[in-house]
């Protein structure tokens, strides 16, 4: 199988690009646009070498089987908070309540995998009872925003026919809008109880948790007809490593350390529209 070596920055340097080329032993280099550079027939076994360069000089770098192309994968799975969408939505909610950095502080360990997801959920969840209903539609119109590229990837996935499923360990509030208003195929997250227009601080049902983002990328690959390879998943915390291990590419998105040594790219430099540029 060849390999090529993909290389993304906003800024790209030949000089630089002869440099991994080198160091990967390619065989040559192609340039389809200025912050893209594809390296042919590079060696795997360069990956540390490769990886502590593209950190010096601000590079994103993936080594992927040269006869990949998007139109080849069916389904795209991906996590929302700080994947999708540049915010930690609880986080902010508790900013509503005057408790973000006892929230985030929660929030941040979680993500790195050192607190057991669901537990530390509905501890945070239960700090935000009394919180008035009103406080998640001003998170939604007043502090999310998208992921720089996010609306690039989503028309790639729409122009080779690759749904795009959007699985969260956080609320159908936020997912159940971003489905409606980017026209995403299918959305799961975890839905807050509200009593009286006020959120009691608690979870109705079953937590989607690490295991759940699991099946749930099973269930719909397999309702899809879809082989392993077919599937590409992207998310940036402990949680997301399970989903991303059952994808055929997993992509660490401005990821948790834990996260990016595990998955098969990480991107840190470019935007999302960099997950569909991995793909000739």
């Amino acid at each position: 199988m060849s390999i090529t070596l993909v290389i993304q920055s906003p800024r790209l340097d030949s000089r630089e690009l002869q440099e991994l080329a080198t160091l990967a032993g390619a065989s040559s280099i192609q340039q389809p646009s200025p912050e893209v550079a594809r390296l042919a027939d590079a060696d795997p076994a360069s990956r540390d070498a490769i990886s502590a360069c593209c950190q010096t000089l601000g590079y994103d770098f993936a080594f992927v089987d040269s006869s990949l192309k998007l139109a080849d994968f069916g389904l795209l799975v991906s996590d929302m908070d700080s994947t999708l969408i540049t915010i930690e939505c609880i986080d902010e909610i508790a900013d509503m309540q005057g408790i973000k950095p006892q929230v985030a502080a929660i929030t941040e360990r979680s993500m790195r995998g050192e607190l057991d997801f669901s537990a530390s959920l509905r501890e945070r969840v239960a700090l935000l009872a009394g919180l008035s209903e009103g406080a998640l539609e001003k998170v939604y119109q007043e502090r999310l925003q998208l992921s720089p590229g996010a609306e690039k990837l989503l028309a790639h996935c729409k122009e080779h026919g690759i749904r795009f499923m959007l699985v969260s360990g956080g609320f159908t509030f936020f997912t159940e809008r971003l489905k409606q208003q980017l026209g995403l195929d299918y959305a799961y997250a975890n839905q807050l109880e509200v009593v009286d227009g006020k959120l009691t601080g608690r979870v109705v049902g079953d937590i989607v948790d690490a295991a759940a983002k699991q099946r749930l990328l099973i269930e719909k690959r397999s309702e899809l007809g879809l082989r392993p390879e077919q599937v590409i998943a992207m998310g940036d915390g402990a949680n997301d490593l399970l989903m991303l291990g059952e994808a055929g590419v997993g992509v660490a998105y401005r990821a948790k350390p834990v996260v990016q040594d595990k998955a098969d790219v990480a991107i840190n430099v470019v935007g999302l529209d960099g997950v569909a540029k991995l793909f000739a």
